[in-house]
Parts: C-alpha cells; structure tokens; sequence
C-alpha cells in the first residue's frame, strides 16, 4: 500500500523546540548563545519520572547565573500550561520531567499509522559518505574475523541511508603486495598437486587451507602442465589475476549469503599502475607540496620495542607528528618500495578526489593503530576538509553451550562465514553480531543463536513480530472482521488502506492501562533511538531497542491470557478493540522497520 511520506517532527524535537521556546520568552536568549543547542528534550531513565525529560536548567546556570533548581521551577511554571502535558515534576539538581497526556498519546498513534514504515525516517540531507568496510585480502574465505565488521558496516549503511544520507558502501581489494605473492606460491603448490606431483606439507608461512585446493584445478584446466615450463616471473604474471579473481569472486559470494553489496570494489594495484599512473606518487607530492614530507631518520625504538616500517636509514618521512600521531612515519622501503601506510594515504586521498568528504572505515581489530596516522595524513592532504571515522570492531569468541569451538580444518585454521550460515541461519548471524556494541568483545553462542526461547534475542523479537501479525489474523476471524488485513504471506506493513482508515477512526484515548502506556512510550523512543543511533554511529541501538519493544508487547500479550479485559479483541467492545488493533499494528510497523533496517526478516508466523 501507498503511506504518506512523513519526515514530521518527533515528539523530543518537538518539546526541545517548546522547551526552547519558554526559555527565550522568559531570559530573551537567542539561538545564537553557545548552550542553545545544548538544550534537549529526552526519555527519562526511569518510567517513574514520566514521559520526557530536559536538561534545560542544568545547561542554563551557568550563562544565567542563577542555580539549576531555580531554574527549573521557572520552566516548570510556563510548561505546565502546555496543551499535552499532563504534569510536570522538578527534581534536584535541576531536571525538569514532564508526564504526557493521553491526547498526545493518540496524535503519537495516528502518526505511526499514517506514516508506516517511513516513521522516524529523516530527508535526504544531501550529505555524500563513504564507507568503506570488509577489505579482507583476498587470499581466502570470509571468516569469523571479517563477519562482524561486514555487517556491522551493512547495517550502518541502511541506518543512514534511513536518516537521510547518501551512502556509498566500498571495499578496498589489496590485491596486491607480500600476501599475494605467499598467495600464488600456496595455488602453484596446489596446482603442482593436482597435476600428480607430491608437494609434502604445505610450508608454514603459505596458506595452507583446502580451500585453494578448487583454484589449483583451475589452473591445470586452463593452462594444462604449460605453467611447469615457463620461468617463475612468467609464471606470476599468469597466475596472479586469475587467482585474485577467484578469491574476490570466493568472497563477493560469501558477502552475497549475508545479504551484504558493495557499490565499489578498489583495487589497491590500480593506485601503483593503473591508467591514471601512479597515484601513490601523486599523493606524495602533494604532501610535498603542503610541506609535509621531509627526509629525516626515525628515532631508534626504545627498549627493544618493535615498530612498523622502522629503518635506521635517512628516509623519506610524513610529518604525521604534526598533525596529532605520536611518531612521524616512513613512505618508501629501502628496496624503493612504498609503505603500506603510503598506498593507505594515496585510497584515502583517492576519495577525497571523488567528493568523499565525510569517511567511515570499519577496521577489525588489529587495524586499531592505523586510525591516528590516517587521521593525521587525510587533515594534511586535505587541509582538514575531509572528516575520518574509525569504527573498530573487536573480536568475537565462538561457543557451542559456552564452550570454545574449534577452528575449521578445511578453512586452514578459522571458522567460515559459510560455515556459521549453515549452522544459524542468516537471520540470527546478522542480529546477534549486532547485540553488542561494535568495539566491545562478545561471545556468540552457536546453541543459543539456535534457541527458540527468550533468550534468544533474535527469535525473541521476530516472534514478537509474527505475535503482532497473528492478532491481526485473529481479528479476521472473529464477528468483528475488517477488510485489508494483510494476508499470511504479507506483513503487517501492508495493511490497506481501508484498514487504515478504520484504526484511524479509534479513540486511541482509550489506551490507558499501564501496559498500553508502556507501549506506547516504546514507540514514542523510536525516532530518537534511530538519530542517536545515527549521530553516534552506532547500529546496535536499534537492536536493544527492538528487543525491548519485543519484552513489553509480549508482557502486556501474557497479561490478557490472565485477564480478558485486557485483551486486544473484545466482542463487546469494538471502540476499545479498533483502538487496541491499531495500537497492534504500530508495534508491529516499528518492529518490521527495525529489522529492515538491521537486514533481518519480519516473519508472519513462526515455524
């Protein structure tokens, strides 16, 4: 069905601008003052101090020069006469918290329903961002390590593109360099055995797993025993882009099966030698030219400690010091190759050509001591236009009934991404990597993953989903049944439009048990999750958030089993029942958006 394009206003942006508002008619304090925008309108903590909360006062006292408690009463004086709040308490230090009424309640409703599943979604904003994530060198299988940070990256790309912003998702291929070289040596070995020859054991520093086992039958097929004859330079020259494809094809389709797509994949050799020249050299100039290259010797490590790319030599040097890096940083080995870090300024400086001014890079872990000089070489090489975010995403312990799995055999060490999907399934993978903050360690359990019980956090909000659905369903069947219901192969986001307008004609002030308001409340939170979600780059707030919405509307489900007065159809009561069924379907509305959002499924029914 077609829903009205909302991009409305909030009810927190909405009492921030009333609260602000009170505080100009009452001290004359322009929009221009420093702590204007730092007056905002929240959800309390707490359910027993009401519906919102401004820190108002607090941010006040110190321009006003007056204490926040006083402050406060003043505020709380003005907006009690406001036309939707039904009270206002003052607590010390200074908090102002306000208690909605149930008319304001309804407007929340019939907003929901009106804008469907465009609640809480933001305008196009015109803002251009890169985000680049995944980048595994291609030199197998996407595993554990790299799962995290693909859909960490992939769900930060659909919360954005929601709240507005124009997303380009990219994947830097190194496709180049020592790991590629050890590459074509482990496919050759492999290669050499399936032509019959024994090759041994596989030497420790190669790659080692069965997977290349495919690509060394790929090579026989397409150049019979010819690569035996020519001389090893001829050989790479042959093998290298053959196997690179392979990998990157290997891991496009990984990506595929996690419902993840890059819009660009970056080769890093085409900044060596592509049609443009090389870009690395042209990057470096333009340091050069900024003033921020110099030659000069890295000051020895101290106690032994052992730094990357550190020579006692005279070397070409980036002033990364000046620019807020702890130590300046070299751009050309001494066998006149550049530094891994000099191709890393040169893709950056690359984006930055292309428009790219706002960054975001997910780096896995080890990648954690790369951000500073980065940061360091993008404010030289763009004189501070370009704006860099580095979200790390930090390792994951595998368990099975919280015990450590071990590693595969056939990936050569690490557990697969494909290897995950068949066990959880794509729907549990994705939600339970974001069920944790992404820099913090998490364990994910495979059995739990698994578990269709609460808790599981995943089947727990989707079977809040199907519940929201099955009410509905429910309603058909009864005396009171309405057209455009959405069917058992539809979601809740496809009631009609006669539906539609039927909820829309409900009393929604009728809504008064404390559960209905504890629902309602949850919806009210959802605009503001989704923009601090946004604002903090932070996916694994929607997730939380979903899962509590889940908890209340399962608690208040199990208080009609016991009371019937609580129930959502009532035979006896249509009002009260249209305006509970609407209520319904928001849940569900916000529900379906979430997980949308999170690339989860909105099931109709649970199996």
């Amino acid at each position: 069905m077609t829903r009205v394009l909302g991009f409305a206003v909030h009810i927190f942006e909405e009492f921030t601008a009333r609260i602000r508002s009170v505080v100009k008619d009452l001290w004359s304090l322009a929009p221009s003052d420093p702590c204007w925008s730092r007056i905002l309108v929240e959800a309390p903590r707490e359910d027993k101090h009401g519906d919102l909360s401004t820190n108002a006062a607090m941010v006040l006292a110190k321009t006003l020069q007056m204490k926040p408690l006083q402050i406060a009463t003043m505020i709380a004086d003005e907006i009690k006469y406001d036309r939707d709040i039904a009270s206002v308490e003052v607590l010390e230090p200074g908090f102002i918290n306000m208690s909605l009424n149930n008319s304001c309640f309804s407007r929340v409703v019939r907003k929901i329903l009106i804008e469907g599943m465009n609640y809480g979604r933001k305008p196009p904003n015109s803002i251009r961002l890169n985000l680049e994530s995944v980048s595994a060198n291609p030199t197998g299988p996407m595993h554990l390590g790299h799962c995290r940070g693909a859909i960490f990256a992939d769900v930060l790309a659909n919360l954005l593109v929601f709240s507005g912003y124009e997303v380009t998702k990219e994947y830097y291929v190194n496709d180049t360099g020592v790991q590629i070289a050890d590459l074509v040596k482990s496919v050759y070995l492999r290669y050499l055995e399936c032509l019959g020859e024994d090759i041994g054991d596989m030497p420790a520093n190669l790659y080692t797993g069965d997977y290349l086992k495919p690509v060394g039958r790929s090579l026989v097929e397409k150049f019979g025993t010819m690569l035996k004859e020519v001389e090893e330079k001829k050989q790479i020259e042959l093998i290298e882009p053959l196997v690179v494809d392979k990998m990157m094809d290997s891991i496009k389709a990984d990506l595929s099966l996690l419902g993840i797509r890059h819009d660009v994949f970056f080769s890093e050799k085409s900044l060596h030698a592509g049609p443009e020249g090389d870009r690395v050299a042209a990057a470096i100039e333009q340091l050069i030219q900024k003033g921020a290259i110099y030659r000069g010797r890295l000051t020895p490590p101290k106690g032994g400690e052992k730094i990357e790319d550190w020579e006692d030599r005279e070397q070409l040097l980036f002033r990364s010091s000046d620019y807020g890096d702890d130590l300046d940083r070299p751009l050309i080995k001494s066998d006149g190759s550049y530094t891994y870090f000099a191709s890393d300024v040169a893709y950056h400086y690359d984006k930055y050509l292309r428009g790219f001014l706002n960054q975001i890079n997910v780096f896995g872990a080890d990648h954690s001591g790369y951000i500073t000089r980065l940061r360091a070489a993008l404010k030289a090489i763009s004189d501070g236009e370009v704006e860099l975010d580095v979200k790390v995403c930090q390792l994951v312990r595998l368990l099975r009934n919280r015990k450590p799995v071990r590693m595969s055999k056939r990936s050569g060490g690490f557990i697969t991404c494909r290897e995950l999907l068949e066990e959880v399934g794509i729907d549990a993978l994705r939600f339970m990597m974001l069920w944790r903050k992404n820099d913090a360690h998490m364990d994910f359990d495979l059995q739990e993953a698994i578990a269709q019980s609460k808790d599981n956090p995943v089947f727990y909000v989707q079977y809040a989903h199907a519940r929201a659905v099955s009410v509905l369903h429910q309603m058909q069947k009864s005396e009171q049944a309405l057209p455009g219901i959405p069917t058992s192969k539809e979601g809740i986001e496809f009631v009609s439009q006669e539906c539609l307008g039927s909820f829309l004609e409900a009393d929604f002030t009728v809504l008064t048990d404390r559960g209905e308001v504890r629902l309602i409340r949850r919806l009210i939170e959802w605009p503001r999750i989704v923009e601090m979600a946004t604002q903090a780059r932070e996916p694994h707030h929607i997730a939380s958030y979903l899962h509590g919405l889940a908890n209340e509307f399962h608690v208040h489900w199990h208080r009609g089993r016991d009371n019937k007065d609580l129930r959502f159809i009532l035979s006896e009561d249509r009002s009260l029942t249209m305006a509970r069924l609407g209520l319904v379907t928001c849940i569900g509305l916000v529900l379906s958006l979430g997980l949308s959002i999170l690339g989860v499924t909105a099931p109709k029914e649970m199996q």
